[in-house]
């Protein structure tokens, strides 16, 4: 059996990294348009994601996804599953550096805007595309709101892969999935 990682801003909300639901009026800024006609505002906009990311620490999920070996496809920009050991597909790119913030307006994939392509999409269709029947697609903290979101559930209902969703308390709940799924040890101890 093969399982597949889907995380979201859910997955990082217990690392203290408020979600675009809890702050609407940083998602709407997010736009390359946006970007381009407001580099001031626009700046202070990723300063502050870049900000609420400092100092956060991976939390059991990250960990737990990391100890099981599970290819992960995020959507997330904040760097978690890299600190927690994962290598993750990072569907809407990372954070400007430090010495990029004063034209991060003008930056692609740092991270990728709504307007923007998003060059790993497709990686992310072709490794649901592999899912087989008994496989698992683990969504992990995602919402609808994003187009690709719902696409990469179908793509994993149609290759007859089994979709476990875990919205709530991720930091508890995804190891005890996995282990339910795996048995009690982590693949490769």
């Amino acid at each position: 059996m093969k399982i597949i990682a889907f995380t979201g801003a859910g997955i990082s909300k217990q690392s203290h990294i408020p979600t675009f639901m809890d702050q609407p009026e940083v998602r709407e800024k997010l736009f390359r348009s946006y970007a381009n006609a407001h580099h001031e505002e626009y700046n202070a906009v990723i300063r502050q994601l870049k900000a609420n990311m400092n100092g956060a620490k991976p939390n059991d999920a990250h960990y737990a996804l990391a100890e099981y070996h599970i290819p992960i496809i995020t959507m997330n920009i904040d760097g978690l599953h890299q600190q927690a050991g994962s290598e993750a597909l990072e569907l809407h790119g990372g954070l400007p550096e430090e010495d990029e913030m004063d034209r991060a307006w003008s930056l692609y994939n740092k991270p990728v805007l709504y307007g923007d392509p998003a060059p790993n999409y497709q990686k992310a269709y072709e490794m649901v595309y592999q899912l087989q029947p008994g496989d698992v697609f683990l969504v992990i903290g995602c919402s609808f709101y994003t187009a690709i979101a719902g696409d990469l559930r179908a793509v994993a209902r149609s290759k007859g892969a089994r979709v476990i969703e875990i919205q709530e308390d991720a930091a508890h709940n995804v190891r005890k999935v996995l282990k339910e799924l795996l048995g009690e040890r982590p693949i490769g101890a």
